[in-house]
């Protein structure tokens, strides 16, 4: 197991921590005890924050709590009563969606980002995540040691200390590009009167961590606060005990072992062997006898030139007729088929209006048309740096698949870097991770992955309905959106309306953002100053 780096409480910390989280020593623990809205709140501030959910507690929501009735509260032990209440249900109603009923704020800690990637897949939970782009990884945790994880195999191998050499100066290269790339910002984009010197700083550093997140290893420490139902985590958890990197089923046990202490009903089941264990037996069987069947077949094959695209490999030509058929069926009592009957009538005025009325009057990119829009989807191949993969994966209501981490496609450096004369130097740190990966990808081909830095580029592929594609490409195209994955946003407009030809869904997302901004933070760090006044 990866060494965690515990905090230390003070005896009085301790009593009050352990009202409301079920461990105060490890890196997962859940939250209980606590009104929705606090640990709701406490989630969103924990992603913009580099301190421990424990400790932000402790810094920042104990002063507006009432604790004299928690006195009593132990969190840290199982609850026993509730358990047999659930059990109860589970055997007098016998339905897997009683387990939808009941949710736990869980936190993991220290995780790695291949981790984070892994349990933001299920489509049925929340999360927030630490996020590289308000946070500098350039302080080292209280032991000393730079936030990255370590693999006990890996270390425990030949690569062992070249892998701790190479991460600690990956970490050195970012720490030492960051002031200066501050300062240079600050020169080439000067403060104006209309900003508070707050403002101005917020989204200078915003820029600069934007600019040089790609420096960062795929194994930089990320802190994830995570609500989902019971069974919900019960189909993470079956995933993840397949997955064939140790990390991922280590934190698995571990957040088991804290649910078992609140939602225990739910989850007792991973452990029967013809449901949990078979099923999870099944996940890593289908797994690796698919990835060993096409490493027979797949070498033919040559891999393409590396680079950043968008390609739209699949739609249906007639999706704008799927939508207006759908708009007809939900908006009148005629069957599919005479709906589309309906719609194979229509002039193209009336085509258009019809489109038009369902979508309407749009005051802001929240106010989206109905499901009709679900009628048809895009598939888009995408080939995009990391960073911009890690932003794009947690849109859940799509289907995303991804390939394994690698160096095979190359790496981004941004503009900003090279005009600021630091290129260099930033691909002088890719080529040594890439070198690292290279290395160690033989024999440990899934640890390989913590090697690459974020700059490298992935392949995924993204399948989405036409209301989610609205949802997706006007909020990512926005101002404030990193540069790599704005790029994205607009690619996947342009596609939609020239290469599908569905002019009418791309007209009705009309805020699709297309505009350049040179410090992307700006207008959003404006409008949080002015809620603050208003506050």
């Amino acid at each position: 197991m990866h060494p965690y780096v515990a905090e230390e409480f003070t005896d009085l910390e301790i009593a009050v921590l352990r009202r409301y989280f079920t461990n105060l020593e490890g890196p997962v623990f859940a939250l209980v005890n606590l009104p929705e809205v606090v640990k709701g709140a406490l989630f969103a501030r924990y992603s913009r924050s580099s301190k421990s959910l424990r400790r932000l507690f402790l810094d920042e929501f104990v002063g507006d709590l009432e604790l004299a009735g928690d006195v009593s509260i132990d969190a840290t032990v199982g609850l026993a009563r509730a358990d047999d209440l659930y059990q109860k249900i589970f055997v007098e109603y016998g339905d897997d969606s009683v387990a939808q009923l009941g949710g736990v704020h869980l936190a993991c800690e220290q995780a790695s980002n291949i981790l984070t990637k892994v349990i933001e897949r299920g489509r049925l939970m929340s999360y927030l995540e630490q996020s590289t782009r308000y946070l500098a990884y350039d302080r080292r945790l209280s032991n000393g040691r730079y936030r990255f994880y370590r693999d006990n195999d890996l270390l425990d191998s030949r690569f062992g200390a070249r892998y701790i050499g190479e991460m600690d100066r990956m970490f050195d290269t970012y720490r030492e590009l960051l002031p200066v790339l501050t300062d240079w910002l600050a020169v080439k984009f000067p403060k104006t009167a209309a900003d508070t010197d707050f403002v101005y700083r917020q989204a200078i550093r915003a820029k600069a961590l934007d600019s040089l997140r790609g420096l960062l290893p795929a194994s930089a420490l990320s802190n994830l606060g995570i609500y989902a139902s019971g069974q919900a985590y019960e189909a993470l958890l079956l995933r993840m005990r397949a997955h064939p990197l140790p990390e991922v089923r280590d934190y698995a046990q571990m957040m088991l072992d804290e649910l078992m202490k609140v939602i225990p009903s739910f989850l007792k089941r991973l452990e029967v062997p013809e449901r949990g264990v078979a099923w999870t037996n099944y996940l890593a069987t289908t797994r690796s006898a698919t990835r060993a069947l096409l490493e027979e077949t797949s070498e033919v094959f040559k891999s393409e030139e590396p680079g950043e695209y968008v390609r739209l490999v699949g739609f249906d030509p007639h999706g704008e007729d799927r939508i207006l058929e759908a708009i007809v069926f939900a908006s009148s009592s005629l069957s599919h088929e005479q709906a589309v009957l309906h719609v194979a009538a229509l002039s193209l005025e009336e085509r258009a209006a019809l489109f038009a009325s369902y979508v309407g009057q749009r005051g802001n990119r929240r106010h989206r048309p109905g499901r009709a829009f679900e009628r048809t989807d895009y598939r888009f191949e995408i080939v995009s740096d990391y960073g911009a993969f890690r932003d794009l994966q947690r849109h859940r209501l799509l289907t995303i698949e991804w390939q394994p981490l690698s160096v095979d496609l190359g790496f981004d450096v941004p503009e900003i870097v090279r005009e600021a004369g630091l290129a260099d130097q930033y691909e002088e740190s890719l080529v040594r991770s890439g070198e690292l990966y290279s290395d160690v990808r033989a024999e440990f081909p899934e640890q390989a992955q913590y090697c690459v830095a974020l700059a490298f580029r992935i392949r995924y592929v993204m399948q989405m309905n036409a209301r989610e594609a609205m949802h997706l490409i006007e909020l990512r195209s926005g101002p404030q959106g990193h540069p790599s994955y704005r790029r994205v946003a607009h690619e996947m407009a342009r596609l939609i309306r020239e290469e599908a030809g569905h002019e009418a869904i791309a007209a009705s997302m009309g805020y699709v953002d297309f505009s350049e901004t040179d410090l992307e933070r700006l207008d959003a760090e404006r409008a949080a100053e002015r809620n603050r006044l208003n506050r």
